[in-house]
This record gives C-alpha cells, sequence and structure tokens, in this order.
C-alpha cells in the first residue's frame, strides 16, 4: 500500500514500529545491547536476524530502523543504511566497494571532504583515482574503462552548482560493469531524480535537508538491498559509523515536515535568484533554474525545482564578499547548508580553503564567490538583506 502513498504521506507514516504500548511518536530506543531469551535465541540471531531483531546498536536499532525504512520508501529504493554523518556515508559507499588495484573515475566538482576521500584516503590503499570535468560527457567516455569500478559524483556540485547528465554518466558505468554512487545533497530528498536515472547508491548528509534544522549530524546510503545488506553494512558494523538512536529520532520527526519546508525554501531561492539575476555588482548568479545557467535545460528536464541553495559571485573578489558578508542582518555565517535559517558561506576560505588556488580556479571557486542557502524566512525579508549588503559590498 505504501509505494502508491505520496511523498508527503510516506514521510509521516512510513516504516513506523510501534512498540505494546501503540505510541503516536516514534519511540527512541536508547540501548546498545538487546536481550536474548536463551542461548540458543542469542545463537540463531547472530546466525539470522529476523526483521525485527536486533543484536548491537552498532549493527541496527529500532529507531534507526524507522528511520531507514522512511527514508528508503522517499527514495524509492529497497533499503537503507543510516550513519552518523555525511561523510561517514560517503566513506562507506566507496570503501565498502573498492580494494587495492580498483579504479574510480569521478566528477572534479567536489565538496572538501570528498575530494579528500578520493585523493588522499583511496590512493593511499592503493584505488587508482581519475578526475574528469563532470559536465563534459566525452571526458566520463575517455576516463570509465573496462576495469572500473566505481563512478562517484555530485549530482548538482557544492559550491558551484554544476549539473551533470546523471542517466548518460550511469549508462556508460553500467555498460563496463561499474557501479554508480551519488551524492545527492543539493538534489535534496524531495526532488531526487537519482534513482530514476540508474544510479546503483546514493548518499545524503541528513545533517542538511533532513534534520534542516541544525540540531544533529546524520548520514544515510540508499540502495538494493543486496547492495546494503552485503556490502554496505558490514563494513558500517565493523568500522562504527553507525547513526545514534538519538539522532535517527530526530531526523524521523524531521521527515514528517521535511516537504514542507524543502518546497518552501525551493520557492525562495527560485525569488532570490531570480532578484539578484543581473545585479551590476555580481559577476554571475548560479542557480540551476535560472536560464542563464549553463545546464539550465538538462536542469529542467531532470528537476523538478531549482533546489534550496545558489550562488553568487562578485566583482569585486574576496574583498566585497566579505563586506557583503558582514553587512547582512538576516542571512548567518556559517558552514552548513539546507538549515531552516538562511545561511551565507564563502568557500574559498573555509569549505575549500585547502585546495590550491589553480583548483580553485578550475573548479570556479573564485575570491568572490558565496554560497547562499536559503532557510524559512519570508522571502521578500531576505532579498531585501541581501540587496542593502550588496549596496554596501
Amino acid at each position: 500500500m505504501a509505494k502508491n502513498w505520496n511523498k508527503r504521506t510516506k514521510l509521516v507514516h512510513h516504516g513506523v514500529r510501534r512498540s505494546q504500548y501503540g505510541e503516536v511518536s516514534e519511540a527512541i530506543f536508547l540501548t546498545q545491547g538487546f536481550v536474548y531469551d536463551s542461548a540458543e535465541a542469542a545463537e540463531a540471531r547472530f546466525i539470522e536476524a529476523g526483521e525485527d531483531e536486533f543484536i548491537y546498536a552498532r549493527y541496527g536499532n529500532p529507531t534507526v530502523r524507522m528511520f531507514e525504512d522512511r527514508i528508503a520508501a522517499l527514495e524509492g529504493c529497497e533499503d537503507a543504511f543510516a550513519t552518523a554523518s555525511g561523510m561517514a556515508a560517503v566513506n562507506a559507499a566507496l570503501m565498502a566497494l573498492l580494494k587495492a588495484g580498483d579504479h574510480v573515475v569521478s566528477s572534479r566538482a567536489l565538496f572538501g571532504s570528498c575530494l579528500y576521500i578520493l585523493e588522499e584516503v583511496l590512493t593511499r590503499f592503493g584505488v587508482e583515482v581519475t578526475f574528469v570535468d563532470g559536465t563534459d560527457l566525452d571526458q566520463w567516455k575517455t576516463a570509465i574503462k573496462p576495469d572500473t569500478k566505481v563512478v562517484f559524483l555530485e549530482s548538482i556540485s557544492n559550491p558551484t552548482l554544476e549539473i551533470i547528465d546523471l542517466k548518460a554518466v550511469c549508462d556508460l558505468a553500467h555498460a563496463v560493469g561499474a557501479k554508480v554512487v551519488v551524492d545527492n545533497a543539493f538534489a535534496t530528498p524531495i526532488y531526487s531524480y537519482a534513482m530514476t536515472c540508474g544510479a546503483d547508491l546514493v548518499v545524503y548528509s541528513t545533517t542538511k535537508h533532513v534534520d534542516g534544522q541544525g540540531r544533529c549530524l546524520g548520514g544515510v546510503v540508499l540502495g538494493t538491498q543486496e547492495l546494503i545488506r552485503k556490502s554496505i553494512e558490514p563494513y558500517l558494523k565493523h568500522t562504527g559509523g553507525a547513526m545514534s538512536p538519538f539522532n535517527a529520532w530526530v531526523m524521523l520527526k524531521s521527515l514528517e515536515t521535511m516537504d514542507l519546508r524543502v518546497r518552501a525554501q525551493t520557492a525562495t531561492a527560485q525569488r532570490l535568484a531570480e532578484a539578484l539575476d543581473g545585479h551590476p555588482k555580481l559577476v554571475r548568479v548560479a542557480f540551476p533554474h535560472l536560464p542563464g545557467h549553463p545546464q539550465y535545460r538538462l536542469a529542467k528536464e531532470l528537476m523538478e525545482e531549482g533546489g534550496t541553495v545558489l550562488a553568487i559571485d562578485l566583482k569585486g573578489g574576496k574583498a566585497a564578499a566579505f563586506k557583503l558578508l558582514n553587512a547582512l542582518e538576516i542571512f548567518i555565517i556559517s558552514n552548513n547548508f539546507a538549515d531552516a535559517k538562511s545561511i551565507v558561506t564563502h568557500p574559498a576560505t573555509t569549505t575549500h580553503q585547502r585546495l590550491p588556488d589553480d583548483r580553485k580556479d578550475a573548479l570556479g571557486i573564485t575570491p568572490g564567490l558565496i554560497r547562499v542557502s536559503c532557510g524559512l524566512e519570508h522571502a521578500d525579508d531576505l532579498i531585501s538583506d541581501m540587496m542593502q549588503a550588496l549596496d554596501q559590498a
């Protein structure tokens, strides 16, 4: 029955496991272990745990499992494993599928921590990594080889909002038997198109749109039951990257309002992007659903809405960017995004600070670039705040 529900209904009701008390709000099972009726029962559970049988919180927990079931239903996939953070999810999705000598092809426009895992961690263990311009399909065709095991990309890049032809990349990867892992944070779980395009694993930082209120870290890896239970689960349960039951409960309650929040935030982002487009103090406004975006047609084809994040590039470089940041009254300066509070970030000096200048230039992370995450404030107030700050920049 649940498969026929609309997203908003799934986000409220799917995956509930009520105790004998019949609670309305999902229970927090704040326990690290579980009791067995007998030694024989313990032995049987370690051989194969049933659907509602748990062994240890690092392996699984009823509250965490409710969250996993619900977000898997939203994404339209078979299974999920919740993690301690978004980067724990990215790390698990890659490390669980790779070994020394394997080959990975990745888009080069990535969040700084994702780049660290690919450039520093995987290569340290003998994995070959090839980076490509994700928007150039010919580079994907050249880089993906018969021995490529994994293709990794952000469906919308952080922070420059490049759009990748995900279906075409999935087709190229699957032609050689490679798995496609997609970091889908900017696309949001509400407007996700990763599975329909053919992704094998989808990764979210649930710290972002799922919690969306600045409280808890979390992440999740989603995919087929075979990939999740035979590859991702063994890696995570032995390396300790599981989500805490309390954080899972916060995420569960947040899912109930996520559809409402994300739709409001995307509407505001669209209005703000349109208001800023063509401003004389800006080099450009990057937003997928602005006609001037380089991949506008692809974005309109793939994305129901343009997302909750835009980027602006000031003509005066870092000095102008800092003046704007310091003049804002409603937007807060932080390195998170997708929060109920609107947030501005200067990637060149924070999230992507460690990159050499030539790498920043190649990725379009200029000294004047500011990432703008739209929250739940009134759009008119945010537009007014941004305009007065631009006057001072």
